[in-house]
């Protein structure tokens, strides 16, 4: 079978927007083709260095591309994602340019031609992001390694919300914490959040695709008995308490979700969000402040931003 690539050209802030409604049209994973990238990442400590080629990339904004079967439904595909595009005016975030590429790629480059945008990562000095292909060596015995196969959702260790948010989760996580995922896509920051010492963590996303993915990642890394992963709409129903709060989300969720917080965590708990856009970072931060929580620290790169909240008394 041959494959059809759909690439829309958008903005760094509605990457998520944009990727959901490319997974929910059909595709079974993303790839970001950010010009930050040819910037940024290897200017840190912790990037690997790949030969990314420049002509690849936008001058501004950001393609996003995804995959569908070209098996005569594809025209479809695209009449339902511009219409999905066009619902979007609506919402208060600048969408760029909205253009759409079509590319046509045979099936025998299809098996491996997406799998070049994912290579080992080092999110910080002791955890490693490996691709469930890849072949890697630690470079020393404290490396934490976090095996995923991010063909199917998101979350796959190198956007910068991703990232932002295992560096939080490693600097405030103690030993023996109970913990929830909000919208956990692939499982990696449940999975990270075992690795760094945690008890329990309850893993929840509406997405049934990304449930599995999450699923089939965590026995991937041999920590299902400490990851329980449910269908759940953010923090709706949930009734137990727990010592830390994990949502790399989009902020107007952040603030959906806000109102949850004092019942869920406990009395000096914390809540790291991720998937800020930095002109939304106010609108985050006294949303956190309203529902009583004290902000700790705010984490960014690039455009987008982590928060770190804690709950100073109990309820």
């Amino acid at each position: 079978m041959d494959w059809a690539e759909i690439c829309i050209h958008t903005t760094q802030e509605a990457v998520e927007i944009v990727s959901n409604l490319l997974h929910e049209a059909g595709s079974n994973g993303v790839v970001i083709e950010d010009q930050h990238d040819l910037e940024n990442v290897w200017d840190t400590s912790f990037g690997e260095v790949y030969e990314l080629n420049p002509d690849n990339y936008p001058l501004e904004g950001v393609y996003i591309k995804a995959y569908f079967p070209d098996d005569g439904t594809i025209e479809q595909t695209l009449i339902d994602i511009r219409a999905a595009l066009q619902q979007l005016d609506d919402a208060d975030i600048d969408f760029g340019e909205k253009t759409i590429r079509v590319s046509k790629i045979n099936d025998e480059n299809w098996s491996t031609a997406w799998k070049q945008y994912y290579k080992p990562i080092h999110v910080s000095n002791r955890i490693v992001i490996i691709p469930s292909w890849e072949q890697y060596t630690k470079r020393h015995a404290d490396e934490l390694i976090i095996t995923l196969d991010p063909g199917m959702a998101f979350g796959t260790g190198t956007h910068e919300t991703t990232i932002l948010c295992i560096r939080a989760i490693e600097k405030y996580i103690e030993r023996g914490y109970d913990v929830i995922d909000v919208g956990t896509g692939t499982g990696i920051l449940s999975i990270v959040a075992v690795k760094l010492g945690a008890n329990n963590v309850y893993a929840y996303d509406l997405d049934p695709v990304a449930i599995e993915s999450a699923k089939a990642n965590v026995d991937m890394n041999n920590v299902a008995p400490q990851v329980f992963v449910s269908k759940g709409n953010l923090l709706e129903n949930v009734y137990k308490r727990v010592d830390l709060i994990i949502a790399n989300i989009l902020a107007p969720v952040v603030i959906q979700l806000v109102e949850h917080l004092p019942n869920t965590l406990n009395q000096n708990g914390r809540f790291i969000a991720s998937g800020i856009i930095k002109n939304q970072q106010q609108a985050v931060e006294e949303s956190l402040e309203s529902a009583g929580l004290v902000i700790e620290e705010v984490m960014s790169k690039n455009d987008w931003v982590a928060i770190i909240a804690r709950k100073e008394e109990d309820i």
